[in-house]
Parts: structure tokens; C-alpha cells; sequence
């Protein structure tokens, strides 16, 4: 079985366990079948929607018997705080936090995230500091940008 059809068969194995505002962000596969499943939810994902997820999908892939031999292992988990956002759903999870976006010609914006439209984001910019602070939004397309990450400011 190849790497892209053990991920279908999770993929359609976990969908219906992704109830309520929780949704699939990614899959990935160690070469010791070892699954790593990233979720993340509208409203915040919690360790006990994780291990529920994690008990379930586990029993399904022994009973589905996806490894006869049960050699595998499981890890469900939200993608950490340093991890690119990947999908819209997860941009307008983040309106209201600051975001450090790296553009396809490798130059970076930052600002907080306003707005996550269907082919563009909207973040609010600031240049300058003090009172020549000057405040603008600036749209980037997603076809312009390599990665987003979350900034988190202590």
C-alpha cells in the first residue's frame, strides 16, 4: 500500500469522527507506520477531543485491519503554534492575532491578520514607530505567499 492510499484510507476513516467545529488539517507518515494527524478546531481543540479522536481512529484502523499485524502507531494532535497555517478554515480561526507572512519573492509582512477571504488575506501593517507610526491595511493574495505563521507576543 502506498504512502497516498494509507493516507485516503485515514482521511475517509477520520471523517466521520470530525464532528462539531474540528477539521482535518493534515497527514503525515513515518516510514514505521507510525501516523501523525493533525486537527484543529473553530473553537479551539482541547486534549480530550484529541484523545477521543485518537481512541476512535485507532480501533477503526485495527478493525479495518489497515496493518494485520498491528504494527503501527497514532498520534492525533493540533499542529503546533510554530506550524504554517495551511488552510482557510485556519486563517479565519487567527482574525485578530498577528501573523508573520513570507511572500513567494522572500520578502515578510507583519500585522495582525483582519481579514481571510477565499483568495486573499487582509493584514493590518504598521511602519514607523512612535508617532510617525503610520497604520495601513495591505491585501496579499494567496498565490503570492509561501507561508504564514502566528506570532505569539508575551
Amino acid at each position: 500500500m502506498t504512502t497516498e492510499t494509507q493516507i485516503q484510507a485515514i482521511e475517509k476513516l477520520l471523517q466521520p469522527l470530525l464532528a462539531e467545529d474540528i477539521f482535518l488539517v493534515s497527514i503525515k507518515i513515518k516510514p514505521t507506520n507510525n501516523y501523525k494527524v493533525f486537527i484543529d478546531a473553530d473553537g479551539g481543540l482541547g486534549i480530550e477531543k484529541c484523545t477521543r479522536i485518537n481512541r476512535a481512529l485507532y480501533r477503526q484502523i485495527e478493525e479495518t485491519a489497515l496493518h494485520t499485524d498491528g504494527n503501527f502507531s497514532l498520534e492525533v494532535s493540533s499542529p503546533g503554534v510554530d506550524e504554517p497555517l495551511k488552510l482557510l478554515r485556519q486563517y479565519k480561526k487567527n482574525i485578530g492575532r498577528n501573523v508573520e507572512v513570507l511572500l513567494n519573492d522572500g520578502q515578510k509582512k507583519e500585522g495582525k491578520l483582519k481579514i481571510a477571504a477565499e483568495n486573499d488575506i487582509v493584514i493590518e501593517e504598521v511602519t514607523g514607530k512612535g508617532k510617525k507610526a503610520v497604520t495601513a491595511d495591505v491585501v496579499i493574495p494567496f498565490a503570492d505567499i509561501k507561508q504564514t505563521t502566528v506570532q505569539i507576543k508575551f
